[in-house]
């Protein structure tokens, strides 16, 4: 068992040493001369015998874990990342430091399937959690090897993890007209009603000022993620209710949105949610979220015919399938169908 060790060990120090020299050559060389270099180096070094002595470091690395994920989180902030999203980026890379004991640059597959295997069993969390954090490594990673840190990213074999369909709930008209009858204030109404008109993310909304809002056209041109300009549109019950809301306001806040009592601060996202929650409970309603209404509006829009195209574009999603992981097909709708076209 003691040999089978040494002789371990004797093969990591050898990958660690073909690790060095690669990532010290990544700027001069070309993949095929990378490669070519892989061969040379793994046939020289099989021949050369390494003794392994106690307390030596062989790694070398011109950052720690620590600068590296600094710099990676400012590489995203820079890009346009909200506050929310880096602060998720660096929550699952320093817990992934917290557990391994190489620097990120030594990092194998193995190593972070095995991560991921260990988080699981520890936390008992869900496939989709653990998805999202396989997502976040790969960012990290893929940044990595952009930045030539790296010469591969190590999770470009972990493949995505399946996880169970669930069709996540939306609110029927019915439960839209009991929210909206008991609000006991002129903003939470008006809040409900831009949601469930323009399915905007509540990130965009606690952004939005006074003067973004177009009440002639019934728009408003919202910052969505990687701050990307978009207009989005309202009905005219919304159109009242805004108007109802900015004008009984006597505060002199630029936001379309403040706190009820003094000073009369912008609202935040969880000032949003914990309102809708309260809300939500006390009618005894399951799940009242902000999100719920953006999902609400996309299959709406899908169920009455709206091209998927212009539902990507109202919900400024960068990819198709993005939208219609929102969008879920009403069963009745399927049900009409079969009969018209099938029975």
């Amino acid at each position: 068992m003691v040999v089978e060790m040494l002789v371990m060990e004797v093969i990591s120090m050898k990958n660690t040493i073909i690790q060095e020299i690669e990532q010290s050559l990544l700027n001069y060389l070309d993949n095929s001369q990378l490669d070519v270099l892989h061969t040379v180096l793994c046939r020289c070094l099989d021949k050369v015998e390494i003794k392994v002595v106690e307390d030596t470091d062989i790694h070398i690395c011109e950052f720690t874990n620590i600068e590296l994920i600094n710099k990676f989180i400012a590489a995203k902030e820079i890009e346009g990342c909200s506050e929310r999203t880096t602060k998720y980026y660096y929550a699952t890379l320093i817990k992934m430091d917290s557990m391994i004991t190489k620097n990120v640059t030594h990092l194998t597959t193995d190593d972070l399937r095995m991560y991921l295997t260990e988080y699981q069993k520890i936390n008992n969390c869900s496939k989709a959690s653990i998805d999202n954090i396989r997502r976040n490594l790969s960012s990290f990673f893929s940044w990595l090897e952009e930045e030539n840190y790296i010469l591969k990213s190590p999770m470009k074999r972990i493949h995505k993890i399946k996880t169970d369909k669930v069709i996540k709930e939306t609110y029927s008209d019915e439960t839209l007209e009991l929210l909206r009858d008991n609000c006991n204030n002129l903003r939470d109404l008006a809040i409900i009603d831009l949601l469930s008109s323009t399915g905007m993310r509540v990130g965009e909304l606690v952004r939005l000022n006074i003067n973004d809002i177009d009440f002639e056209n019934r728009e408003c041109v919202v910052f969505g993620k990687g701050n990307k300009e978009r207009p989005v549109y309202f009905d005219a019950r919304t159109k009242i209710h805004l108007r109802n809301y900015i004008n009984s306001r006597n505060d002199d806040n630029v936001a379309l949105f403040v706190s009820l009592d003094a000073p009369h601060d912008r609202l935040n996202i969880s000032g949003v949610e914990i309102r809708l929650r309260q809300l939500g409970r006390k009618l005894g309603i399951n799940k009242v979220h902000p999100h719920k209404f953006r999902r609400t509006v996309a299959t709406k829009a899908i169920d009455k015919g709206m091209p998927i195209e212009q539902v990507q574009s109202l919900l400024g999603h960068s990819q198709i399938d993005t939208t219609m992981h929102y969008a879920m097909v009403n069963q009745n709708n399927v049900k009409e169908s079969h009969r018209k076209f099938v029975a």
